[in-house]
């Protein structure tokens, strides 16, 4: 059994209407969930396959970091598939250098964000404090440089580039990944 904490106000995305997200996590992951709404704790207990038992908090875990549900079970599609989670406030100095951090891996319109998502295939969500990133071990890794490379104040243009260059890395190497519908 492992235990996962989400704060308050994603656990009734967890749940779903009527429990429906949560029973079809218990069903997919083949794991039982007991949540604790009044303090947002998460038991998650294996009851079937134990490799996809591992993957049941990492579902919850990426729920609770932003990831709408149906994302979230993407975790399950491939053994490949991992969700990371990148501290924006590591890398902020006070309140309003994190904000102006988020600005930046947001971008205008959320379109850095997008960009992130078009040119790795990945998943890309920024809540709160943190970032997380849902998608292949090399879509991930270079979701992070990119994020990295913004945080550390290199212009967005730089950022692109090099999304571009290893989007076509990707490509020669035969890693086609799928396009995310919208």
């Amino acid at each position: 059994m492992q235990h996962v904490k989400i704060p308050q106000d994603r656990i009734g995305v967890l749940i779903g209407e009527g429990g429906e997200t949560m029973r079809e996590i218990e069903s997919r992951a083949e794991v039982r969930l007991d949540i604790d709404s009044e303090n947002g704790k998460v038991e998650v207990e294996k009851t079937g396959d134990p490799i996809l038992g591992l993957k049941g908090p990492e579902i919850v875990k990426a729920i609770g970091r932003g990831f709408a549900p149906d994302e979230a079970l993407t975790l399950l599609d491939d053994d490949m598939m991992m969700l990371d989670i990148i501290d924006i406030d590591a890398a902020a100095r006070n309140q309003n250098d994190l904000e102006r951090q988020k600005g930046r891996l947001i971008g205008e319109n959320g379109r850095t964000r997008e960009l992130m998502e078009e040119l790795t295939g990945a998943s890309v969500v920024i809540y709160g404090t943190t970032m997380g990133v849902i998608g292949s071990p090399k879509q991930v890794d270079v979701v992070r440089s990119a994020a990295e490379m913004i945080l550390d104040g290199a212009p967005h243009g730089s950022v692109y580039s090099f999304l571009e260059r290893k989007r076509n890395e990707m490509k020669r190497e035969g890693m086609e990944f799928h396009q995310f519908p919208g």
